[in-house]
């Protein structure tokens, strides 16, 4: 369109021709916010017979992006723009370090130089092509080599020919949403008009595949930790509440009610390397975790054996002191990671493959087996979003507790008309061997015998564990033992009941009835649960339980020792030393045991 004065109008825009032949477009886009210089767009056109043509097309085609404001409006890297990021964003110290870490040794190398308005869908899926191929980001280069340490050394058997190993899925997802915060801050700043990696897919979450230990694994964990009772009181403290390793560090016996039951977590201990911290906890959310009478009792002789080491240093236990602390007087709080490798080689003694986390796991499935609701496990474990976490990682249990609440449904239905009655439970082959299978048939042959009624409760699992000298832990199994017979009924928050079962009782009780005598009987070099009391020269200095065997000089030797040790005594004044020996909860002295020096 012609102006007044019969002059042309200027096109927004250049197009020039370069040496070569190809045409360049240029089309200004404002001023570059990160640079605070000219910004424009351009695109080189190859030479040939239709360049100037599609020139013209690329320089509207660019013209219009400006227009829309879809263009980038800086010529930024992913490096800029992960400095700007990372420097501003209001995260938690160990997510940060985490952060940084994968995007200095996975996104600087290999987009660091890539423009932010260059980045696409395409290129986020080369870039997790290359994640998954090889997490060093290899050249294929034949003769590279893994070597054991970055530093100046000489090479031995432990640095080896290079093997290609892919990025875990889960990382990768990480690096994903790493660069996806960064890049909706770019928006938000005005770098880029939209998120260019909107549309990239990331790997799928892995599928939730907790391994907590068994029952049986269960059981000799808590004996084996209980040989020192603060060590034991603090591993049975994780199973029952599943608290995370830095929850547990942090706790203080003013966020115990004891009178109440109450443990209330407000705070953790955070670690990266050699730098502590107390800080929040993950979800950022305080949460109450109710405690049974057992745990309460735990924790109340875990407080009185941490006043008395306080006492004997003229000390005092401040109420705001920490509950695991290896200071006297329990001011400084233990170190994450020291509980983590405690805790290995506890599992490794005892042939275990775990790790302290999953004693995390175990609460969660014991809870959810017990048919505790979804919303409360997530409340007890500090899981957000309303139980979505905890579901997805806890699949395969709660479809387990679905199948037990429908038979459970079922057990309580009236009889069908025209069904066939119940048969008789029958176990045949019945041959107890193990301490808590001793213990199901006694409960069986007491329900038989009439001694324990249908629609009435059984002894509580602590009576049971005290009545036949074991562990909580023992006990329990054997309720659970009676639940999969079908003779019990386990309730949630409830006592156990005796089901309304047809029992067959011919020779099934007369095999039970063998078993309980047998039971009765106790052999030597059988393992009981004891109370044990150190005195030094008469006077009572210690207290604690464990399993061993009361006949076995050895074993009450060694116990002694370990109290002696415990205490700060001189292992050459052992004859000062006696071990008061009872089975566990009965208060009857059974024996005292004096080492000989």
């Amino acid at each position: 369109m012609a102006k007044a004065n019969g002059r042309k109008k200027r096109d927004r825009g250049g197009i020039d021709v370069l040496p070569s032949g190809a045409v360049r477009v240029r089309v200004y886009a404002g001023i570059d916010p990160v640079s605070k210089r000219r910004h424009d767009l351009t695109q080189v056109i190859p030479a040939g017979p239709d360049a100037e043509k599609l020139a013209e097309e690329m320089r509207v085609r660019l013209l219009n992006q400006v227009y829309e404001r879809r263009n980038p409006r800086t010529k930024a890297t992913v490096n800029q723009l992960l400095d700007k990021y990372l420097s501003e964003a209001d995260l938690e110290f160990n997510t940060l370090d985490v952060y940084k870490g994968y995007a200095d040794k996975h996104i600087r190398p290999l987009l660091g130089g890539v423009k932010v308005g260059s980045l696409d869908a395409g290129i986020m899926d080369s870039l997790y092509a290359e994640l998954r191929r090889c997490r060093d980001h290899c050249k294929n280069t034949k003769g590279q080599v893994d070597h054991r340490t970055t530093r100046k050394h000489e090479c031995d058997a432990r640095c080896r020919p290079h093997t290609c190993k892919p990025l875990a899925a889960s990382t990768i997802r990480q690096i994903h949403f790493i660069l996806y915060g960064a890049l909706r801050r770019a928006v938000r700043w005005k770098w880029v008009t939209t998120n260019p990696i909107a549309d990239a897919e990331p790997p799928a979450a892995p599928k939730g595949n907790p391994r907590p230990p068994t029952p049986e694994q269960a059981a000799r964990i808590i004996n084996e930790a209980f040989k020192d009772p603060d060590w034991g009181a603090l591993i049975w403290l994780t199973m029952i509440t599943g608290q995370r390793r830095g929850e547990l560090c942090a706790i203080r016996w003013s966020h115990v009610d004891l009178d109440s039951g109450v443990l209330h977590l407000e705070k953790a201990i955070g670690q990266r390397s050699k730098k502590k911290w107390e800080k929040d906890t993950k979800a950022h959310q305080d949460r109450r975790i109710t405690l049974d009478p057992e745990t309460i009792e735990l924790l109340r002789e875990h407080k009185a054996r941490a006043r008395a080491r306080a006492a004997a240093l003229q000390l005092d236990l401040a109420d705001d002191s920490f509950i695991f602390s290896l200071a006297p007087d329990g001011s400084t709080h233990l170190i994450p990671d020291s509980v983590t490798q405690r805790y290995g080689k506890l599992a490794n003694r005892l042939g275990i493959k775990t790790t302290l986390h999953k004693l995390r796991h175990y609460s969660a499935t014991e809870l959810i087996a017990a048919g505790v609701d979804i919303r409360t496990v997530a409340g007890r474990l500090g899981h957000g979003g309303g139980g979505t976490t905890t579901l997805r990682a806890y699949t395969a249990w709660v479809s387990e507790s679905d199948q037990r609440a429908a038979g459970s449904l079922a057990s309580r239905m009236p009889i069908r008309p025209g069904a066939a009655p119940a048969p008789a439970i029958t176990l045949t082959g019945l041959d107890p061997t193990s301490p808590y299978e001793r213990i199901a048939v006694h409960l069986r042959t007491q329900i038989m015998e009439g001694i324990l009624q249908p629609g009435l409760p059984i002894p509580p699992v602590k009576a049971i564990a005290t009545e036949h000298g074991t562990s909580v832990s023992t006990a329990q199994r054997a309720v659970k033992l009676l639940d999969e017979w079908g003779l019990v009924e386990i309730n949630s928050g409830r006592r156990t009941l005796v089901k309304y079962v047809a029992l067959a009782a011919s020779s099934t009780a007369a095999r039970a009835t063998n078993a309980l005598n047998d039971q009765a009987q106790v052999s030597v070099g059988e393992e009981r649960l004891l109370d044990l009391e150190v005195r030094q020269l008469g006077k009572p200095i210690a207290k604690f339980r464990a399993n061993a065997d009361p006949d076995s000089s050895k074993d009450l030797r060694q116990l002694l020792v370990g109290a002696i040790r415990r205490s700060g005594g001189d292992l050459a004044d052992i004859g000062d030393y006696e071990l008061a020996v009872s089975l566990a909860g009965s208060g009857d002295l059974r024996t005292t045991f004096v080492a000989t020096r």
